[in-house]
């Protein structure tokens, strides 16, 4: 018997388990599908290249998605202690207060503003450039700025503002607008994951259990009360009870997944999976939102960008170079450049987010570029309006969900996407960049028409690895927890992750990830 269960190690469980272990009175148990984060590659921060496909992540495709060709995505969700923050790039962003404070005003999360939650933020951080109203040191997340950055990366930020974008030396103060560096999620130039961050020195304590290698089947209810969860260890059965509350943290496709699974979802959709009703809450897996990328890849005329180290000598003397004097390719995250813009003139906020890579190829899809030198500049639109849904494929725990983003489905999302490929374009062909590119690789100088950057989207456009919204928070007859993050019509539950964003925010979401169960873990505390 344990006080609380928490289904899910990624980066919200990774903090919960902390946070409510800190009170020596509570047993608290933390149950992760996947392994422990021992994988030499989560620790290094070039490593996430060889991570977002393979054993660490649950090998998702979402449906065939009729605005993208009919094609099925890829689809990575972390499946490691730490979650996607074991495997991500690192960038650390936040957002702007507008988010939080439309979840506040317009979506019927009262205490989620910005003015409500910025504290949180500040209390997760450890910035090792920052000390201000804007930043947090001490907190358990590292957060770093550039070791060393690339000559490409610099010389983008200095194309950013050739186009007429300012300079912006922090996106997370008091301007996200404008261009520079990215800080990451990392210290001593080593990955800082949520596990690392919060479980380090957690994971000693007498009364936290962590169990990794666990199947989550389903969980256990009793007269509308969560009381367990039923989990398949080495091929062992076992029922584990909570007395005070079971979290459920197991991100925007597992969470879903699990309620389903377990009763909790839109009825006649169970019923006809043969699962009994536990609740009919017909916002479950339904909301889902994600951040729609396009990669443009642009051939060097030297070997400039980290594509060089490649080649076993440059990979073994990056290796030297970074175990002498954790300096080097080693310390980046390949996306060290950044910027906030807007593709549509009349937006109050910045509304488009690019990604400056120094390599090309480092996604799954994209064509090899003839000289082996390239970089890459990616964007997406922050604030889609294409609504999509989590839902069972089939009643057995074991099978992977039908994940269906639903992407460009609103037009306003095309539109805004085309006009992120015109932006990064100018961006590129500005004269900073002249001297270093020889030529633009993908889509290439043939396609210059919207109708030209429409078939190129369709054909190679992919997730950010950003999806949210699945058990929304609010107060409508969607939303799937409260304010509280409690999940309405079952007692001593609750889901606390990147699902219950009511709408995305406009960032890279793993820091808003801990935000929430850094105040989750307050909410918990208060009402136990």
């Amino acid at each position: 018997m344990y006080d609380f269960i928490i289904i899910g190690g990624g980066s919200a469980g990774s903090v919960l388990a902390s946070r409510l272990s800190e009170n020596a009175d509570c047993k608290v148990l933390l149950v992760e599908a996947g392994p422990k984060d021992s994988n030499p590659y989560i620790h290094l921060p070039v490593g996430f290249s060889k991570l977002t496909a393979g054993p660490l992540t649950w090998g998702y495709k979402t449906v065939s998605q009729p605005q993208l060709g009919n094609r099925e995505l890829l689809f990575a969700q972390g499946r490691v202690l730490g979650g996607g923050s074991s495997i991500n790039a690192e960038v650390f962003t936040r957002g702007t207060p507008a988010d939080y404070d439309r979840w506040a005003v317009e979506e019927g999360c009262k205490g989620w503003s910005f003015a409500d939650i910025q504290r949180y933020f500040i209390k997760s951080e450890d910035n090792d450039t920052f000390s201000d109203a804007w930043h947090g040191s001490g907190g358990p997340l590292g957060v770093s700025s550039p070791v060393s950055a690339n000559l490409m990366s610099k010389t983008f930020s200095k194309a950013c503002q050739q186009a007429g974008l300012p300079y912006n030396p922090d996106f997370n103060g008091a301007t996200q607008a404008g261009c520079g560096l990215y800080q990451t999620t990392t210290r001593n130039a080593r990955r800082c994951s949520a596990a690392v961050g919060y479980l380090k020195d957690a994971g000693r304590r007498g009364n936290l259990t962590i169990k990794t290698g666990c199947h989550i089947s389903r969980l256990i209810i009793d007269n509308n009360r969560a009381v367990g969860v039923e989990i398949y260890q080495d091929g062992k059965r076992q029922l584990l009870h909570a007395s005070r509350e079971v979290i459920v943290s197991a991100g925007a496709i597992g969470s879903p997944k699990l309620l389903q699974l377990s009763g909790i979802g839109a009825a006649d959709e169970l019923t006809k999976k043969g699962i009994s009703v536990a609740v009919d809450l017909p916002g479950v897996g339904e909301n889902l939102q994600d951040h729609l990328g396009v990669d443009l890849i642009f051939e060097l005329s030297n070997a400039l960008s980290y594509d060089k180290y490649k080649k076993t000598h440059w990979m073994l003397w990056a290796g030297l170079e970074y175990m002498l004097f954790r300096k080097g390719p080693v310390c980046s995250n390949i996306v060290e450049g950044g910027a906030f813009w807007y593709a549509d003139k009349q937006s109050v906020n910045p509304d488009t987010q690019i990604h400056f890579l120094a390599g090309a190829g480092v996604e799954a899809g994209i064509e090899p570029v003839p000289s082996g030198s390239g970089v890459t500049i990616n964007s997406y639109f922050l604030r889609p309006r294409s609504r999509g849904r989590v839902t069972l494929r089939t009643a057995d725990s074991s099978d992977a969900p039908l994940i269906d983003p639903n992407y460009l489905s609103d037009p306003y999302d095309l539109k805004m996407t085309i006009e992120g490929c015109k932006l990064m374009r100018n961006i590129m062909q500005q004269s900073a960049f002249s001297p270093y590119i020889r030529r633009e690789h993908m889509p290439g100088s043939e396609a210059q028409s919207d109708k030209d950057l429409e078939n190129y989207i369709r054909k190679f456009a992919r997730t950010c690895y950003h999806p949210v919204g699945t058990c929304k928070m609010g107060i409508d007859e969607m939303a799937v927890v409260d304010t509280q993050l409690r999940v309405r019509g079952i007692e001593g539950l609750r889901v606390v992750d990147s699902s219950v964003m009511p709408s995305l925010v406009s960032s890279n979401t793993n820091a808003p990830t801990i935000m929430i169960a850094e105040k989750a873990s307050d909410l918990i505390i208060a009402s136990n």
